[in-house]
């Protein structure tokens, strides 16, 4: 049974950062998708970064966004600087046990394990 829990949301100012954690359990799968997706009030959920064979960060948040993992605690981390009230959204970690190239970032439909989601508030 895959689990997902994302951690370190919160309110910060303008221009501040805020470090999200994503710890995913029950994961058997040596090829597998993970990602971070967000959704602000009224908006669609929109795709943050992926990480398959390679690892991605999507273009508009490319300079302040960026993703790292620590495999052996199963952790995916997502590092968010220079926040503006745009970044203002619900943050989720999702996952997929079809592996993904890393290369682009990957629709919502292909995953099909999520999180509960973590507040980031500007």
């Amino acid at each position: 049974h895959v689990q997902l829990v994302e951690s370190g949301g919160g309110s910060v100012q303008t221009g501040g950062s805020l470090r999200l954690s994503c710890v995913h359990s029950g994961w058997y799968e040596t090829s597998e998708c993970v990602g971070w997706f967000r959704q602000a009030p009224g908006k669609e959920r929109e795709g943050v970064a992926v990480r398959g064979v390679s690892t991605y960060v999507a273009v508009a948040v490319r300079d302040r966004f960026a993703v790292s993992e620590d495999k052996g605690q199963n952790l995916f981390n997502l590092r968010l600087n220079n926040l503006s009230p745009d970044d203002s959204a619900i943050y989720y970690c999702a996952a997929s046990k079809t592996a993904c190239s890393g290369h682009g970032l990957v629709p919502t439909e292909r995953f099909e394990y999520w999180g509960q989601g973590t507040q980031g508030t500007v």
